[in-house]
């Protein structure tokens, strides 16, 4: 059985949990909600250090996650602050709510400018804290495929699967149309050819027109086959133009 998660009052007498929110009020005051300045403005410095972890206190953890955001806009680091004060719990329906508000009113630009690690947390804020369904939801979705392809990739990096090259027999195999299986009833991709990924594809742009989380959804799809994982490296792979997912 999993670890369970804290209750409200098991966290009001967690220390740590009261080192997370000092200083957070000093910090909270500083959001600003003025999201068209913030977008002309761009935060300056040598190059992004993106941060692993983070500080018990909020200033500290502040500080250093605004070295992310070098080369982007206040906007993106207000984005990011939003989050870790909501997950600090610190007047997290207050935060929430201008998180909501944020995306409400700049979510082209959220969509377009933050990087797939904060659109991914963005995810799981509104999962952890939407009253929409439909919301929460599709934000699970978000968070099963990114942390799927995530695990994959992890894997191929410490087992040096990156160096293995193709075994153009198997490939054959796969495109005469020949059954693999894998595991509990799952055969492998017919890689080339295959109209899966171009079904879900179409089912994601479906999605896209509920909500902002179906927005999110295709966005980051979108992305796995612009970068280098397992999805960019089947579209390179792919030779059958009308089952193309991209």
């Amino acid at each position: 059985m999993s670890r369970r998660k804290k209750t409200k009052f098991e966290k009001w007498f967690s220390l740590n949990q009261h080192k997370r929110r000092l200083g957070a009020k000093e910090l909270s005051d500083r959001i600003s909600t003025d999201f068209a300045k913030q977008k002309k403005q761009v935060i300056h410095g040598d190059g992004k250090i993106y941060t692993h972890g983070s500080a018990k206190i909020p200033k500290e953890h502040f500080a250093a996650l605004r070295k992310e955001f070098i080369g982007d806009s206040e906007l993106c680091y207000t984005h990011a602050k939003l989050i870790v004060l909501i997950r600090r719990e610190y007047q997290t329906r207050k935060h929430f709510a201008i998180f909501e508000h944020l995306w409400r009113e700049e979510k082209k630009y959220l969509l377009k400018n933050l990087n797939t690690r904060w659109l991914v947390s963005a995810a799981d804020t509104f999962s952890d804290h939407s009253d929409d369904k439909a919301i929460v939801g599709l934000c699970v979705a978000i968070s099963c495929l990114i942390n799927t392809v995530k695990m994959q990739e992890s894997e191929r990096y410490f087992v040096h699967s990156e160096n293995c090259s193709d075994d153009q027999e198997r490939i054959e195999k796969l495109q005469r149309n020949e059954r693999v299986p894998l595991f509990d009833g799952v055969s492998t991709f017919a890689v080339g050819t295959d109209d899966t990924l171009r079904n879900l594809r179409w089912r994601m742009d479906k999605m896209s027109k509920i909500n902002l989380a179906g927005e999110i959804l295709l966005e980051l799809f979108l992305r796995l086959s612009k970068y280098d994982t397992v999805f960019k490296r089947f579209k390179d792979r792919h030779t059958r133009h009308r089952t193309r997912w991209w």
